[in-house]
């Protein structure tokens, strides 16, 4: 398996903002409405960035902060820092190295990586990347209409020593993406979903009259909460589903012997005006510190672009947080090394906000760090 390009980063890289307008210039219209764009109006996608914003830090000082670190727990591991990188699709669009580039960075920087079921690389290649790596490597799952090649597709996982599952749950259909329409996105040969070649597609039963061809055509074979409990029983890994939003389902994934939720609003581009991840944390926390048992590990995704916006989560009861955008910016902009740069500058972030707000370690992190829930 052949490295990383290396390539150099431009001046100017202070934060992660920074690397969009240099993806921008290098990104297709059609790629870059792909990756930016949200569903609808993009309410929600804004939202997502908005909520974090909002959010007040309220330090401490004078705190005794030597010795102090950014390390976590997460499904029984301990992680050097709680970033992960977003299962992300079709990496090849933004970086000829792709998700290789992003593996590559992930375990230069002990970051987490979570790869797309429509990863445009092998997972196995993928896993080789980040061997070495201290971050956790699990796979985001989609469940295919051939239940046999799902079970198929896991078996590959484990054998690649995947350490988690994480099935994604928002997205039965794809939302009404306007941006992707108007630049008229369609996916360029030769990228593909590589580790999905050969699933069998839904079979298209004829429609009687007044039927639904999404109703009653393409939902016909969407997974369900059996599926949930199906998937569980054939995988020793752990299972986490991503994209739960309501307390009821977050207690129903537990029930069936989920390890731990994603808070996600799949970045805005499924179901536009859902409440704002960082709104959504704190509710899906109460709920599972309400139920009894083990405790479920908690994640969230969305607007994420500063060290403040990782403690700010985890203060709202996260264990760890997910890069999404920001990554695929800086892969854009210079492949793994942009990626590796994209990890480190949001690891020092949280560092000095850490500092700056008397924490010596996360768990010392919690609701009173945050002004706005003060009485």
């Amino acid at each position: 398996m052949n490295g990383p390009r290396r390539e150099a980063l431009p001046e100017g890289i202070a934060g992660l903002a920074d690397f969009e307008a240099h993806a921008r210039a290098r990104l297709s219209e059609p790629a870059w409405a792909y990756f930016s764009g949200g569903a609808a109006d993009e309410l929600s996608l804004r939202a997502n960035r908005t909520a974090w914003d909002a959010l007040r830090l309220h330090p401490r000082v004078l705190r005794e902060l030597a010795g102090g670190h950014t390390r976590t727990h997460l499904l029984d591991r301990e992680l050097p820092h709680p970033i992960l990188l977003a299962p992300i699709a079709y990496q090849q669009l933004a970086h000829a190295d792709g998700e290789i580039a992003s593996a590559y960075a992930a375990a230069a920087q002990d970051a987490g990586l979570i790869l797309s079921a429509q990863s445009s690389t092998p997972l196995e290649t993928v896993a080789q990347a980040m061997a070495g790596g201290a971050g956790p490597l699990w796979f985001q799952l989609y469940i295919q209409p051939d239940r046999g090649f799902t079970r198929e597709l896991v078996q590959r996982v484990e054998a690649a020593g995947y350490q988690a599952l994480v099935l994604t749950v928002d997205a039965p259909v794809q939302g009404a993406r306007d941006r992707e329409r108007r630049a008229g996105f369609k996916l360029p040969a030769p990228i593909s979903a590589v580790n999905l070649a050969g699933a069998i597609p839904p079979a298209r039963a004829a429609l009687g009259s007044g039927q639904s061809a999404l109703f009653d055509g393409l939902l016909s074979t969407a997974a369900s909460w059996r599926d949930v409990e199906w998937l569980h029983g054939i995988t020793r890994l752990p299972l986490l589903l991503k994209g739960v939003q309501h307390a009821d389902d977050a207690r129903q994934a537990m029930d069936l012997g989920a390890a731990g939720l994603v808070v996600s609003n799949h970045g805005g581009r499924t179901l536009d005006t859902v409440a704002a991840t960082a709104e959504l944390l704190p509710y899906l926390a109460e709920a599972l510190r309400a139920r009894a048992g083990p405790r479920a590990s908690l994640l969230v995704d969305g607007g994420i672009r500063r060290g403040t916006d990782v403690l700010k989560a985890i203060a709202l009861g996260a264990d760890a947080v997910l890069l999404g955008r920001p990554y695929v910016h800086a892969l854009a902009t210079a492949g793994a090394l942009g990626v590796a740069h994209a990890l480190r500058l949001l690891r020092d972030e949280l560092e000095i906000a850490m500092a700056l707000c008397g924490c010596k370690q996360l768990s010392e992190a919690g609701p009173h760090l945050l002004w706005q829930t003060r009485p």
